[in-house]
């Protein structure tokens, strides 16, 4: 092996995180939280043309995904999801009750994957710390370091966006940033997560994936947290066709996408 120079190292990793971040300072879509429904929803936006941004927290993405039901490594998806992960190569198998066995991590990495391949962009251990709004409509998100925000005070940035969606989960962050400053209105400004139902909590956050503010849009648990929808714990088919429905939803919303094609296909 060749000698290796660290300082080139170095200069290797700086320059090309940080034309990835300059191209991500404007995008179509961005999408707060690398969850199972942000990272199907960043699949099918990007495969179908759509500029997308993934912001992750985490050093992971994936969410609550790796760890499957209390640390066992095992997710569960209903059999109307299924040709969703056969599309994306995801393994799965039918047990004698009717539902899917995934391998979690196989589950977690395949959306990543999937979501990068398709020519999402996923910028991790990156925190939203508000949200932009503009003449009534969201414009963008403010941005910072994981490690620096709320423990230095050190300035974040912005990123702008045609569309945000939030898909943080229990925490829906960004609709708490609304909602603080009291720009929501009806269920979505006082609502919050309803005890464990795994029946009604899987339909709920596909059929209230949605826009609850101009440009601001939710799926997955971020649903039932904004809406009043149940929990449901580790089946997760509701949360990636969450994810798909979003995608078809802000697909057919956005404004003049520069590709043409915001039309996604799935």
């Amino acid at each position: 092996m060749a000698h290796l120079d660290e300082v080139k190292i170095s200069r290797t990793i700086v320059r090309a995180y940080h034309e990835r971040l300059i191209e991500c300072l404007a995008s179509d879509v961005a999408i707060v939280g690398g969850g199972p429904s942000g990272l199907v929803a960043a699949y099918l936006l990007a495969k179908s043309g759509v500029k997308v941004t993934i912001l992750e927290k985490r050093l992971a993405p994936g969410g609550g995904i790796w760890g499957g039901g209390m640390g066992m490594n095992v997710a569960v998806i209903q059999e109307e999801a299924i040709p969703l992960l056969d599309e994306m190569g995801i393994r799965s198998m039918r047990d004698a009750d009717g539902l899917y066995a995934v391998d979690s991590v196989e589950l977690g990495a395949g959306l990543c994957w999937n979501a990068l391949q398709a020519g999402a962009t996923l910028l991790n251990l990156t925190v939203v710390e508000d949200i932009c709004v503009d003449d009534e409509r969201v414009t963008g998100v403010v941005i910072n370091r994981t490690l620096i925000a709320e423990n230095l005070p050190v300035d974040p940035i912005v990123l702008s966006a045609k569309a945000v969606l939030d898909g943080t989960g229990h925490e829906a962050v960004m609709v708490q940033s609304l909602r603080k400053r009291r720009l929501l209105t009806g269920a979505a400004a006082e609502c919050g997560e309803g005890p464990m139902n795994a029946t009604l909590g899987e339909q709920f956050v596909v059929d209230r994936a949605g826009e609850v503010y101009p440009g601001l849009w939710i799926s997955g648990m971020s649903v039932s947290a904004t809406l009043g929808g149940p929990r449901m714990g580790p089946i997760f088919g509701g949360m990636l066709l969450s994810g798909k429905r979003i995608a078809e939803l802000i697909a057919a919303a956005l404004p003049n996408v520069p590709t043409g094609n915001a039309q996604v296909r799935g």
